[in-house]
């Protein structure tokens, strides 16, 4: 048995989330929105796999038009990413059961309103329409003032922000909210969950390890992640992230139930220190903000032409949108971002250049091959 959670219980429409409920699967369709069609298709696929909840992104008109055609023909259980425009949450509400939304982007509009009156304008939306909230914390997007504030713990950083966002909507007098605190490193993810857990123990949780990339290797991450997590009573709802071909989706929804199987039943899976060191794909989950479906073949050749650097010391990161792209390769030694029609190559925060989808594999060797070259000391 997993362990007694100690959580708050909310209600998510019918679904019951915290507390003694079982720990809730999710995950989020992998094409655009405004694909109806398509994106009514992914739901079905999530459906079908037992999810419980399926997220979907919404960051235009277009996409809010969509969604009212989605509710159209489906009864499942939604939430809608707010990504960086906060300001739809009024549109999108009366068709979802809840909103996420990312305190890291929300000093993108009007900047001139207190972050605080943004919060209680959300709060306020939800429950008029009888949403849910997320509050949802990405290492890649942290909130300028706690990058300030804690310069030299991450970890902190984010906990930190969660802690301050939980003290905005608790002053609005809501309940009906979970958080999530996600990394690409299961081993942060784990540290910044206990230290939510350590100092906001009713809160519940959305657990997940952010572009953990393709399997088998994201699935190693994120079993990482969960096990430690779920063994210690923490965990209240789950999304395993992982790059996979569209019609793939629903194999989200099985590892995540297979790890909650495995962890009840005391199974846990070994992973040597080793699986640490070495070569690093980051490369975050087919979604609906993907602006080119060729990200996800992409992801799969960067791991192809690098088969052959396995032991190398190198991160090498393949975001797919703009959203998480520009912020979330600045760590990396070598990150890709992914447009409609280019791929921006990067090293650290420093752009090398943006090439067609034809024309990025090449560049990025060329700029592997210079950088070993350098860490071995050659000349350029």
């Amino acid at each position: 048995m997993l362990p007694p959670r100690t959580t708050r219980q909310i209600l998510i429409r019918d679904l019951r989330v915290g507390g003694d409920a079982p720990v809730a699967v999710q995950s989020m369709a992998a094409t655009p929105t405004r694909d109806v069609e398509a994106t009514l298709r992914q739901v079905r696929i999530l459906e079908e796999a037992g999810a419980d909840l399926i997220r979907v992104a919404v960051d235009s008109a277009a996409d809010v038009a969509a969604l009212r055609e989605l509710r159209r023909h489906s009864d499942a259980r939604l939430s809608v990413d707010l990504q960086e425009n906060y300001r739809l949450a009024e549109e999108v509400a009366p068709l979802v059961d809840k909103l996420r939304y990312n305190p890291g982007h929300l000093h993108h509009h009007e900047k001139e309103r207190p972050v605080a009156d943004k919060v209680a304008w959300l709060v306020e939306v939800c429950r008029r329409h009888a949403c849910a909230l997320r509050i949802g914390v990405n290492a890649g997007s942290i909130a300028p003032e706690y990058k300030q504030r804690f310069p030299d713990d991450h970890v902190q950083a984010i906990v930190q922000c969660a802690v301050d966002h939980c003290a905005l909507v608790d002053a609005a007098d809501f309940e009906h909210y979970v958080v999530s605190i996600k990394d690409s490193d299961p081993r942060l993810v784990i540290d910044a969950n206990v230290r939510f857990a350590e100092a906001r123990p009713d809160v519940p949780l959305h657990l997940g390890v952010t572009e953990a990339g393709l399997p088998p290797d994201g699935i190693i991450k994120t079993r990482v992640a969960f096990e430690q997590l779920l063994a210690r009573g923490l965990g209240d709802t789950l999304r395993v992230s992982l790059t996979l071909p569209f019609d793939e989706k629903g194999r989200e929804i099985e590892v995540g139930r297979e790890i909650l199987a495995d962890v009840a039943a005391g199974r846990f899976r070994s992973v040597p220190p080793s699986f640490f060191e070495g070569l690093n794909i980051i490369a975050c989950p087919s979604c609906s903000r993907v602006e080119n479906e060729r990200f996800i073949e992409l992801a799969q050749e960067v791991k192809r032409i690098t088969a052959d650097l396995a032991d190398e010391d190198l991160t090498i990161a393949v975001m797919g949108c703009r959203v998480n792209g520009p912020g979330e390769t600045d760590d990396a030694d070598l990150g890709l971002w992914c447009g409609p029609s280019k791929v921006n190559l990067k090293q650290g925060p420093e752009t090398l250049g943006a090439y067609s989808y034809d024309e990025i594999l090449p560049a990025l060797r060329s700029a592997l091959e210079r950088l070993l070259r350098e860490r071995a000391g050659e000349p350029r």
